[in-house]
């Protein structure tokens, strides 16, 4: 036999052939086909079928019996190169959802299955169930749905919940782990503090409850941490000689550095704070994310290749300018770690805290000096958080207004339920207008009664001032919880950065570049707030950006000294 080994991409009719053509040669063959099944394209689409078995390929049986072929189906290239004359690929085969031995074809899967998409055989005309086969002739089955999966759709990571799912449902923890964390690198922390839209999407809802998916993620990644085995770091041999350096060590910074280290590449986290995680550790109460299971995951995390060095403020310890000139790229997930004012008469008196200040404090382990009533303002899961902390932190009384209803508040549902549960005391349709205090202190907030109007741009109903209903509220305490924004004050005056109207970097959604070459950014600092999850995919998907840049960066480099040769 050859030793010479050929691949073929495609298990239609042609590619089989081919198969057998270069097994026969005496070569060893790969045969790659994306469908579950062989045969995919049997039945041509061109010509009327009278009944007999054009579904079948003579060639099937044959290449399947063929000792110098190896069929893998269901199965995905992720990775391809070339080196002297020969051809390397990395497949990733995906988990099947039917059990060829144990299928007898009796098709009641079909029959039953609540899934409906359109057919893509016919053109879309017409429907099929989410389970089909691709060869009647073979009668082999599975659940295959070219397109996206809603929840996967709907996950800003773009999980591939499907697969994840069902190793657990196989009892095959680890490898779900590792399907989890071909897209998400903080399944133990997500899987505690994310509202989880996929879940809301989820199609089984509307049979009777969706999947736990959030919940099975967490579920998996606690079975490793408390078993205590730790997955190997899987980073190459040799790194390549860039270096990256990436401004903040939150989600997005931490993905990032996860997935370059995945790649070859070394990168320094710059971190302003006193410990790495941004507002996982220092914007989630510890009864929600306790630290000792974070710093587990980002300890983890930073084994790719990735070197932490704290108490690094850019612009103070280390310039921006310095960053640029020693690294061959620059990746800035700083996120909104400030709070947005009231923009009310008082709010400079004492007493009056903002909501990320509030609780970056606590969560730093600094004891609050709690006193009487506390108030917060704000509806929104910071404001929620600030809340549940105040009860913790020992204040008599908290109280958080809202200026819609509860039917507006952009909380999670589960978050304002504790809360209520808590002994914490809401009131609706109030704004606040004055911070009234004495000396320099606060002693109560001034507050309006409002009611709803028109719908605004949000969709949501526009609060409207009830004229002459003003009110007080006494208290020694006020945290705003009205909204965050990213600090840029590290940037240099007179950048070239495009900095948009909401103080966010404005990038490239193709490779998550700035308007300048070789700085990357994602995470709130590019979104403006928002959820956990679609940080931790910015910084993977600008991770692939950086890695692009630098590759095609090298590349121009060789072809220059050869030129020059």
């Amino acid at each position: 036999m050859s030793d010479k080994q050929v691949i073929i991409f495609g298990g239609d009719p042609a590619g089989v052939a081919a198969a057998i053509e270069q097994a026969e040669a005496g070569r060893r063959v790969v045969l790659v086909e994306t469908s579950p099944a062989l045969g995919a394209g049997s039945i041509p689409r061109t010509h009327l079928l009278n009944g007999g078995s054009a579904g079948v390929d003579p060639n099937l049986e044959a290449a399947k019996k063929h000792p110098n072929i190896r069929i893998i189906t269901n199965a995905v290239v992720e990775k391809a190169s070339a080196k002297d004359g020969s051809y390397s690929f990395r497949i990733r085969r995906k988990t099947a959802r039917v059990d060829p031995e144990k299928c007898d074809g009796c098709r009641e899967c079909i029959r039953v299955c609540p899934i409906n998409m359109y057919d893509d055989f016919n053109e879309g005309i017409g429907f099929r169930t989410a389970i089909d086969f691709f060869n009647p002739g073979a009668g082999e089955f599975n659940i295959f749905k070219e397109d996206m999966p809603v929840c996967q759709a709907t996950c800003p990571a773009n999980l591939d919940i499907r697969s994840y799912v069902g190793q657990i449902a196989d009892g095959e923890y680890a490898k779900s782990l590792a399907i989890i964390r071909q897209s998400l690198p903080f399944p133990l922390a997500i899987g505690r503090v994310c509202p989880h839209p996929c879940e809301t999407a989820c199609n089984r809802g509307y049979m009777d409850e969706p999947i736990s998916i959030c919940t099975l993620k967490r579920f998996v990644a606690d079975q490793e941490m408390k078993s205590g085995t730790t997955a190997p770091a899987e980073i190459p041999d040799e790194f390549h000689r860039e270096k990256v350096a990436i401004i903040g060590a939150g989600p997005a910074g931490l993905s990032c550095a996860y997935y370059l280290g995945k790649a070859g590449y070394h990168s320094v986290v710059f971190e302003a704070l006193a410990e790495p995680g941004g507002m996982f550790r220092y914007g989630i109460p510890e009864y929600r994310l306790p630290t000792p299971t974070l710093m587990h995951e980002i300890n983890w995390i930073l084994s790719h290749g990735a070197e932490l060095r704290c108490n690094t403020r850019i612009g103070h310890d280390i310039s921006f300018e310095e960053i640029l000139s020693q690294f061959d790229a620059v990746f800035i997930g700083v996120g909104a770690h400030k709070g947005m004012k009231l923009r009310i008469k008082g709010e400079d008196m004492q007493g009056v805290v903002d909501g990320v200040d509030f609780l970056r404090e606590v969560n730093a382990g600094n004891k609050w000096p709690a006193k009487g009533k506390v108030i917060v303002v704000g509806g929104g899961n910071v404001a929620m958080d600030a809340a549940r902390v105040s009860w913790r932190e020992g204040f008599e009384e908290v109280y958080v207004l809202y200026r819609r209803t509860k039917k507006e508040m952009p909380a999670s549902p589960w978050e304002i339920d504790a809360a209520e549960q808590e002994g914490v005391k809401f009131q609706y349709l109030v704004a606040p207008l004055e911070v009234v205090g004495k000396d320099g202190k606060m002693t109560g907030l001034k507050c309006l009664r409002m009611e709803l109007g028109e719908p605004d741009g949000s969709g949501r109903r526009r609060p409207v001032p009830v004229e002459g209903s003003e009110f007080v509220v006494e208290a020694e305490t006020l945290i705003p919880a009205i909204g965050q924004t990213p600090d840029l004050a590290f940037v240099p005056d007179g950048s070239p950065l495009n900095i948009t109207r909401w103080n966010t970097f404005a990038v490239d959604k193709s490779n998550y570049m700035t308007n300048v070459e070789g700085i990357f950014s994602a995470g709130d600092v590019e979104t403006g707030p928002d959820i956990a999850i679609r940080a931790c995919a910015g910084g993977r998907k600008a991770a692939d950006g950086i890695v692009s840049y630098l590759e095609a960066k090298r590349s121009q480099g060789r072809q220059s000294s050869t030129a020059a040769s």
